[in-house]
């Protein structure tokens, strides 16, 4: 990956709470990590929040790491280390929906990195759940292990821009929300759901992120090897990859993120047309 060396980092958008045991022992929704976003698929399913266990919000610190935020204030730092790419990826995306948005409706979301486990306002969530936002307290939440089990479980070749996959599409959650299209209780499983919809709506903003990136001032032009990595990453967590490794077969009735195929060409769609306008999978057939 490259960052721009000299492209000023602010740590502070990013709450580093690993090797702290943080809220109570209840477990979010998850599925041993098959499923980005399992706490969101539940509550879009209906879910009460407070089934997934300890339901405690505020209790991460107010202030994060202080190596992260001591380290983490250049590009070149996020060329160095994964913590400080994860921080990066946050600005870029950040910087391209407050542009995106009408004036001042962009709203900054939290980014949480922790360990094992972690209370949000949607429950206490474990790593793995995976990579998650929650919209009752509009924070991202990321165990960065879920990174190498995409790599060992799931076949992914990983990279750098695979991370940046992930964090825009928890992002494009964040916009969904502030849209107003996160609502419990609206959405069904299957193929043609509105689940697996949601799903694809935050990998097509994804998209348009990276065919953004650059003019966010974090990043070098995206190159076709970094795409790549990014498509890779979205077909290594389609439903019926996942189903295919872990159940021996495919269900679409069962989906709630969408299939491989359907994954990439979302963030083709964001990719190439670079507006959001572009992402409407519910008008659209997916």
């Amino acid at each position: 990956m490259s960052f721009r060396p000299d492209a000023p980092l602010d740590p502070g958008a990013v709450t580093d709470v690993r090797g702290r045991r943080v809220g109570g022992t209840g477990l979010a929704l998850g599925g041993g990590g098959l499923g980005v976003l399992g706490l969101i698929v539940f509550l879009l399913l209906g879910g009460n929040p407070g089934d997934l266990g300890s339901t405690q919000p505020g209790v991460q610190p107010d202030i994060g790491n202080p190596d992260l935020q001591a380290e983490c204030r250049t590009g070149q730092a996020a060329n160095e280390r994964q913590d400080c790419r994860i921080v990066g990826f946050v600005n870029s995306v950040e910087a391209y929906w407050d542009s995106a948005v009408p004036a001042g409706d962009y709203v900054h979301a939290e980014t949480f990195i922790f360990t094992d486990q972690i209370s949000t306002a949607c429950g206490t969530a474990t790593s793995q759940v995976g990579p998650f936002y929650c919209p009752l307290d509009q924070s991202v939440y990321m165990d960065l292990g879920f990174f190498n089990e995409l790599e060992r479980r799931f076949g992914a070749q990983g990279g750098p821009l695979a991370e940046g996959y992930v964090v825009a599409h928890e992002y494009g959650h964040h916009v969904q929300n502030l849209m107003g299209i996160l609502r419990p209780g609206q959405g069904q499983e299957g193929a043609e759901g509105a689940a697996v919809r949601t799903e694809l709506q935050a990998d097509c903003f994804a998209g348009v992120w990276a065919g953004n990136a650059a003019e966010t001032g974090y990043l070098d032009p995206l190159t076709r090897e970094q795409i790549a990595q990014a498509l890779d990453a979205a077909a290594a967590v389609g439903d019926d990859r996942i189903q295919e490794r872990t159940q021996g077969q495919v269900n679409p009735e069962a989906w709630t993120h969408g299939s491989s195929e359907q994954r990439q060409q979302w963030f083709v769609t964001g990719y190439e047309n670079k507006h959001p306008d572009a992402c409407d999978t519910f008008d659209e057939d997916v």
